[in-house]
């Protein structure tokens, strides 16, 4: 097999291949491992091959593209970048996206080569094209762009490159295409941008980062909430969040929730404004968060009591990853009553809202009643178990019966709960106190599908791993977990059968 693809691409190298021929070294080459080729493989037979190209005619560019990709693999990426460099930078010009998105596959394999990736780097028409592909229509031609040029960052070299030379007024060129090319470049900064303080001060100082938060504190409110998203992402590094502080961003932002109140198109930035404080809470420290800046703990109880949906998901969602470590459980148990009260509003959401609405209240509910081993301490046991009884009148009833719905999203949901007070002796009591809960809890026919064995299984694992199970549960009940558990998630017990002569 390997002769007759040799044989088939001596044929192509002479770019005489009829279409034919195309489709079998195609076949061919599927029969062969790459490596067994790399001896025979020539850069005239590659260089052929994206002749080949450049034709209209769609069925011969599918077959030549299937074959390069097959071929490329054979091949290091620094001999790629070392030879094949012009046919490269045709490829990312080539008006069929199949072609733009081999290429930019060949150019990620580059960038991740560290004795690749310099060659790049003294390929300026390379790269200008690279910076040209994010304005590409076909997302997965950006994306795979993006991704290229965040690589090429990371180095001294390729900030040089992107920012201290005429390649920024091209990265500019391309922001000006339309709103959604901007956005994307506004993304590559911001990845740019996480990697390093250094890598910041570039996009800082090159002016794209201080463009991309004047947008974000303007006046039109859909540029808001996309902008929203990037400084957010920015936010999750230390470097980036006292850049953030520094220049003013995060009290302009509190400002705006402030004044979102007079603001009748609020509703299209709140969302992200709220997450924004959420995910900074937990990266930085809750207590200081919500104190320094309480119109964000009062926004969420305010967006948690309404009666819009989007909003209530928001909130909810926010009480869940701000809830998620014990500082910020302890911040929420300060507000006191009003937590309880909302509390008892979330429950009522995860059992009769709209499906989604109802799998985000679970998720939030696992994640404030989660409480690791090390830190269950009697204050934090008892607050626990008083915001789990806040929940509902039965709370350990109105999980099960959510569990039992034939719903898996649900089903798994109301596992995760169990799975998250699973280890707190409180809500070990309330389980084997609760008639046939713990029959239920081993018994495997009632879970459906992979995902709901998986979160069954976990609860088990929770379980047997506590120290005070088998007190609380008792040697019967502590074995038959110790067994359900030994068997792993998907056991399934043999039913013997006896053969009956005559029988059908």
């Amino acid at each position: 097999m390997a002769e007759a693809a040799a044989e088939l691409l001596e044929r192509a190298a002479r770019r005489d291949a009829a279409l034919e021929e195309l489709r079998a070294l195609r076949v061919a080459l599927q029969a062969v491992p790459p490596a067994a080729l790399r001896a025979r493989l020539g850069e005239r037979h590659l260089r052929a091959l994206f002749g080949l190209l450049a034709v209209n005619d769609r069925e011969q560019v599918s077959a030549c593209v299937s074959i390069l990709e097959r071929l490329l693999q054979a091949l290091d990426p620094f001999y790629v970048i070392q030879n094949l460099r012009e046919e490269l930078q045709k490829g990312l010009f080539h008006p069929d996206d199949s072609v733009k998105i081999l290429t930019m596959s060949q150019v990620g394999r580059i960038v991740e080569d560290s004795a690749a990736v310099t060659e790049i780097l003294h390929s300026p028409e390379l790269l200008q094209q690279i910076i040209n592909c994010i304005g590409g229509e076909k997302i997965a031609v950006a994306k795979e762009a993006i991704k290229s040029l965040s690589r090429i960052a990371q180095s001294q070299e390729g900030l040089e490159a992107l920012f201290g030379s005429s390649l920024l007024s091209d990265l500019r060129n391309v922001m000006a295409t339309s709103d959604v090319v901007r956005y994307r470049v506004y993304e590559l900064i911001v990845e740019i941008s996480s990697a390093s303080a250094e890598s910041l001060n570039y996009c800082a100082n090159c002016g794209l980062i201080p463009e991309l938060i004047g947008e974000l504190t303007g006046e039109d409110v859909l540029v808001r909430a996309t902008c929203i998203e990037m400084v957010t992402s920015l936010a999750h590094t230390p470097h980036g969040r006292q850049y953030l502080a520094q220049q003013g961003v995060i009290d302009k932002i509190s400002n705006i929730i402030l004044g979102a109140e007079s603001d009748p198109f609020s509703s299209f930035y709140l969302p992200g404004f709220v997450k924004f404080f959420g995910n900074l809470a937990v990266v930085d420290s809750p207590q200081q968060i919500c104190e320094r800046y309480p119109v964000f703990m009062e926004k969420v109880f305010e967006m948690a009591e309404s009666q819009d949906p989007t909003m209530i998901g928001v909130a909810v969602d926010t009480l869940g990853v701000l809830g998620s470590n014990v500082e910020g459980k302890q911040v929420l148990q300060k507000t006191r009553s009003r937590f309880q009260n909302l509390l008892s509003k979330i429950g009522h959401q995860a059992k009769n809202a709209p499906t989604e609405l109802r799998l985000r209240c679970l998720d939030a509910i696992s994640s404030l009643l989660y409480l690791p081993p090390e830190q269950q301490t009697e204050d934090l046991l008892r607050m626990t178990e008083s915001w789990f009884t806040s929940l509902s009148s039965q709370p350990l009833e109105l999980f099960r019966s959510i569990s039992t719905q034939p719903f898996p999203d649900l089903h798994c949901g109301a596992l995760r709960v169990f799975t998250a007070i699973a280890n707190q002796t409180w809500a070990q009591k309330l389980m084997v106190n609760s008639p046939g809960f713990v029959e239920y809890v081993v018994d495997r026919s009632v879970e459906p599908d992979k995902a709901s064995k998986d979160a069954k299984y976990e609860l088990v694992k929770a379980l047997v791993n506590s120290k005070t199970i088998a007190e609380i549960f008792g040697n019967q009940y502590y074995l038959r977990l110790r067994a359900y558990l030994h068997e792993g998630p998907y056991y399934v017990k043999a039913v013997s059968t006896t053969a009956v002569e005559g029988a059908e």
